[in-house]
């Protein structure tokens, strides 16, 4: 008796999963034509990095991290 109710419990579940997915793959599609219509296409990969930045950002934020160490070191030389 409890197998046959186990068995149609699982029956449904794997329904109501595949429902599910077929929901999901809507939903997909229908980001995928929003960030389309917007310009961003800058969907996130498996590593959850985003879209690539740009040569003159990185210049820019090299210039500015360098600025800060510079600061670190002067600040560590007046101390010692």
């Amino acid at each position: 008796m409890a197998s046959l109710e186990i068995t149609e419990i699982i029956k449904t579940l794997q329904t109501e999963r595949a429902q599910t997915r077929k929901e999901l793959a809507k939903l997909d599609k229908v980001i995928s034509a929003l960030r389309e219509l917007s310009g961003t296409n800058s969907t996130p990969t498996q590593n959850g990095k985003g879209h690539a930045m740009s040569a003159a950002a990185r210049r820019k934020i090299a210039k500015a991290q360098k600025a800060r160490w510079a600061k670190v070191r002067r600040e560590r030389a007046t101390k010692a």
